[in-house]
């Protein structure tokens, strides 16, 4: 009697063992969306390399277009659509809706639904006596039935601000100007005797 209790004790806690279902911890495209907002600071010692520069680079520029798309595809009239406007006017240096109106009107001519940032360059200029961050991507766009509209050439101006906070030596990312035309590749050519 004693062992067929025990088997019964195993059996039922066996039971609320596999009854106990998990939930999903995943956070949804959404949520992580509603929290961009360029706050973030990165220290520098992280920074000691382009590959790491430019993959915080290519992170803003997909979150830049995320905010974008989801903004685009709503009424933009609504409570939500403004603090998205917000968010996506955080990501600029200087907040002027001139930066941000060629943006939202190319993917509402293409009727864009999102965006995937991809093949990303970054590169300095010296102009006078100021270097000059620059990132040359291709964003890929795609429709509401997520079929690629097409593959598009992109040129960005950034800046990494110093934002010291305690004793470490941080920064901040920012646009200075988006979808800026592409550099001439090919010299001129003049007159010849």
């Amino acid at each position: 009697m004693k062992s067929l209790n025990n088997i019964f004790f195993a059996f039922i806690l066996g039971l609320l063992l596999f009854s106990c279902k998990k939930e999903n911890s995943s956070i949804s495209d959404l949520d992580t969306l509603r929290k961009n907002n360029n706050k973030i600071s990165y220290p520098v010692t992280k920074m000691d390399s382009a590959q790491a520069i430019s993959s915080i680079t290519k992170q803003k520029i997909q979150e830049l277009f995320d905010l974008s798309t989801l903004y685009t595809s709503g009424n933009r009239d609504t409570e939500i659509d403004s603090i998205i406007y917000s968010q996506i006017n955080n990501y600029f240096l200087v907040q002027d809706s001139q930066k941000l109106k060629p943006i939202f009107r190319q993917l509402d001519s293409l009727k864009v639904k999102s965006a995937k940032v991809g093949n990303i360059e970054v590169r300095k200029e010296m102009k006078n006596n100021d270097t000059l961050d620059f990132a040359k991507f291709d964003v890929e766009y795609f429709d509401k039935d997520k079929r690629s509209i097409g593959i598009f050439n992109k040129n960005t101006q950034y800046i990494l601000k110093a934002y010291p906070i305690k004793f470490k030596k941080e920064f901040k990312f920012y646009f200075v100007s988006f979808d800026i035309p592409s550099p001439k590749d090919s010299i001129s050519v003049g007159k010849t005797k």
